[in-house]
């Protein structure tokens, strides 16, 4: 399955999700309003990859509900293990890093799982038109990125 298959869904409240999420705490509720109003629910099933390896690097995602695997792979390999994406984490950082054509890891669903896909190109574009937004997000996605980045090269 190739990013964004999954199968879409109204239930819950995007912006709800957005505003308990830690990544965007500090966020005001125009800019929550915002993001919600770019995003969009999809559902994917046990064992469906929201993303593989190598993938264009379209959504960033908040994970709604289920949980998912993350793994990072270098060429055609991926690392055994991975991290564990719980609901509220954020991931599919490569959509917010301008350039970034594919994806470098991959994000598979080890139950029925619902994200929040919220498109890269759209967040990049509000970041640039509101530099205060921009520059919050930024230092968190380079937290994030340095958290990961850590994690994985501590074994």
């Amino acid at each position: 399955m190739t990013e964004g298959e999954g199968s879409q869904l109204s239930v819950v409240d995007p912006i709800g999700v957005i505003s308990r999420t830690a990544f965007f705490a500090e966020l005001t509720t125009e800019h929550l309003g915002r993001l919600a109003n770019a995003g969009r629910l999809v559902s994917f099933q046990r064992n469906e990859s929201i993303y593989e390896l190598g993938d264009t690097a379209q959504d960033f995602f908040i994970l709604v509900e289920g949980v998912v695997r993350f793994t990072i792979g270098r060429g055609g390999r991926r690392t055994s293990a991975g991290e564990i994406i719980r609901c509220g984490d954020v991931f599919g950082w490569a959509a917010l890093i301008q350039g970034a054509q594919r994806r470098v890891a991959t994000a598979f669903c080890l139950t029925p799982s619902t994200v929040l896909a919220i498109s890269g190109n759209v967040m990049l574009a509000m970041m640039d038109d509101d530099h205060t937004m921009g520059y919050y997000l930024m230092r968190q996605l380079n937290f994030l990125i340095n958290g990961k980045l850590t994690s994985f090269a501590a074994g």
